[in-house]
Protein backbone atom coordinates (compact mmCIF):
# COMPACT_ATOMS: atom_id res chain seq x y z
CA UNK A 1 0.00 0.00 0.00
CA UNK A 2 2.76 2.26 0.90
CA UNK A 3 4.67 1.30 -2.67
CA UNK A 4 0.85 2.40 -4.48
CA UNK A 5 0.71 6.10 -2.41
CA UNK A 6 4.64 6.78 -3.94
CA UNK A 7 3.77 5.83 -6.98
CA UNK A 8 0.70 7.86 -7.14
CA UNK A 9 2.33 10.89 -5.46
CA UNK A 10 5.59 10.56 -7.81
CA UNK A 11 2.96 10.72 -10.55
CA UNK A 12 1.48 13.58 -8.94
CA UNK A 13 4.64 15.90 -8.55
CA UNK A 14 5.71 14.63 -12.30
CA UNK A 15 2.26 16.03 -13.01
CA UNK A 16 2.61 19.20 -11.27
CA UNK A 17 5.51 19.92 -12.58
CA UNK A 18 4.23 19.31 -16.31
CA UNK A 19 1.44 22.09 -15.36
CA UNK A 20 3.89 24.30 -13.90
CA UNK A 21 6.33 24.18 -17.24
CA UNK A 22 3.15 24.42 -19.39
CA UNK A 23 2.32 27.57 -17.41
CA UNK A 24 5.59 29.23 -17.42
CA UNK A 25 5.51 29.13 -21.52
CA UNK A 26 2.25 30.21 -21.71
CA UNK A 27 3.44 33.69 -19.19
CA UNK A 28 6.64 33.85 -21.24
CA UNK A 29 4.45 34.17 -24.28
CA UNK A 30 1.87 36.34 -22.72
CA UNK A 31 4.42 38.74 -21.35
CA UNK A 32 6.58 38.85 -24.77
CA UNK A 33 7.60 42.43 -25.44
CA UNK A 34 6.90 41.59 -29.43
CA UNK A 35 4.04 40.05 -29.74
CA UNK A 36 2.13 39.51 -26.19
CA UNK A 37 0.31 41.18 -23.74
CA UNK A 38 3.56 43.13 -22.70
CA UNK A 39 4.41 44.27 -26.36
CA UNK A 40 0.73 45.95 -26.57
CA UNK A 41 0.84 47.32 -23.09
CA UNK A 42 4.07 49.10 -24.57
CA UNK A 43 2.48 50.27 -27.60
CA UNK A 44 -0.36 51.60 -25.35
CA UNK A 45 1.82 53.49 -22.76
CA UNK A 46 4.03 55.01 -25.96
CA UNK A 47 0.12 56.46 -27.24
CA UNK A 48 -0.99 57.57 -23.88
CA UNK A 49 2.25 59.50 -23.94
CA UNK A 50 2.01 60.96 -27.21
CA UNK A 51 -1.66 61.61 -26.44
CA UNK A 52 -1.09 63.89 -23.32
CA UNK A 53 1.46 65.60 -24.92
CA UNK A 54 -0.79 66.74 -28.33
CA UNK A 55 -3.64 67.91 -25.54
CA UNK A 56 -1.23 69.79 -23.14
CA UNK A 57 -0.30 72.01 -26.86
CA UNK A 58 -3.48 71.72 -27.54
CA UNK A 59 -4.44 73.19 -24.37
CA UNK A 60 -1.63 75.92 -24.53
CA UNK A 61 -2.62 77.06 -28.31
CA UNK A 62 -6.27 77.18 -26.62
CA UNK A 63 -5.16 79.62 -24.07
CA UNK A 64 -3.23 81.91 -25.96
CA UNK A 65 -6.01 81.68 -28.64
CA UNK A 66 -8.55 82.75 -25.82
CA UNK A 67 -6.35 85.63 -24.87
CA UNK A 68 -5.97 86.53 -28.72
CA UNK A 69 -10.04 86.65 -28.60
CA UNK A 70 -10.60 88.58 -25.40
CA UNK A 71 -8.51 91.34 -26.96
CA UNK A 72 -10.47 91.28 -30.18
CA UNK A 73 -13.49 91.41 -28.24
CA UNK A 74 -12.14 94.36 -25.94
CA UNK A 75 -11.59 96.41 -29.57
CA UNK A 76 -15.11 95.61 -30.82
CA UNK A 77 -16.68 96.68 -27.97
CA UNK A 78 -14.69 100.11 -28.00
CA UNK A 79 -15.30 100.38 -31.64
CA UNK A 80 -19.08 99.80 -30.99
CA UNK A 81 -19.22 102.21 -28.29
CA UNK A 82 -17.68 105.22 -31.12
CA UNK A 83 -19.94 104.09 -33.74
CA UNK A 84 -22.82 104.41 -31.54
CA UNK A 85 -21.88 107.82 -30.38
CA UNK A 86 -21.54 108.95 -34.04
CA UNK A 87 -24.95 107.80 -34.77
CA UNK A 88 -26.33 109.44 -31.71
CA UNK A 89 -24.63 112.75 -33.01
CA UNK A 90 -26.11 112.05 -36.20
CA UNK A 91 -29.25 112.51 -34.79
CA UNK A 92 -28.76 116.43 -33.60
CA UNK A 93 -28.50 117.60 -37.65
CA UNK A 94 -31.54 119.23 -39.10
CA UNK A 95 -33.03 116.47 -42.11
CA UNK A 96 -33.10 117.77 -45.21
CA UNK A 97 -35.83 118.29 -47.74
CA UNK A 98 -35.43 115.76 -50.73
CA UNK A 99 -33.61 117.14 -53.32
CA UNK A 100 -36.12 118.01 -56.48
CA UNK A 101 -34.14 116.40 -59.96
CA UNK A 102 -33.90 119.42 -62.35
CA UNK A 103 -33.30 118.16 -65.69
CA UNK A 104 -33.70 114.72 -65.67
CA UNK A 105 -32.00 112.84 -68.39
CA UNK A 106 -35.03 110.36 -68.65
CA UNK A 107 -38.52 111.89 -69.65
CA UNK A 108 -41.12 109.34 -68.89
CA UNK A 109 -44.10 111.19 -70.31
CA UNK A 110 -42.95 114.04 -73.01
CA UNK A 111 -46.11 115.09 -73.15
CA UNK A 112 -46.73 115.92 -69.56
CA UNK A 113 -43.58 117.66 -69.53
CA UNK A 114 -45.15 120.48 -71.75
CA UNK A 115 -47.99 120.91 -69.99
CA UNK A 116 -46.68 120.88 -66.35
CA UNK A 117 -44.17 123.99 -67.75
Amino acid sequence: MAMIADILLAAGALGAGIYCFVLSQRLRRFTDLEKGVGGAVAVFSAQVDDLSRAISKAQAQAREQGKALAVQTDRAEAAGKRLELLVASLHDLPAEAEPTPRNSFFVRHPNRQGAEA
